[in-house]
């Protein structure tokens, strides 16, 4: 099954870790260097000119191999939680 986080990206659901609220998950310093290290190794994807509003960290890897990634999205973490949980939003 899969999570659609806007803009025509999904995301495997067993592969997502958290969804978190920008505004509240940023408040914290050690996030934002997390965020901020991704940015840089180019591990975030956002492909909207929207202001992003929560974020997904998933696991991207093969296998054995563990491989984070970050992907924003403009809809709200609750929102994106509630999509989750149900599987009106989902597709197979």
């Amino acid at each position: 099954m899969y999570l659609h986080i806007g803009n025509g990206i999904t995301i495997k659901k067993k592969s997502i870790i958290g969804i978190f609220d920008l505004d509240s998950s940023t408040v914290s310093s050690i996030t934002k260097k997390y965020i901020g290290a991704n940015q840089k190794s180019g591990n975030i994807l956002y492909g909207d000119y929207d202001l992003p509003r929560s974020f997904v960290l998933h696991d991207e890897g093969v296998k054995d191999k563990k491989k984070y990634k970050i992907k924003l999205s403009r809809i709200s973490s609750q929102g994106l939680s509630q999509r989750a949980e149900s599987d009106d939003y989902s597709e197979n």
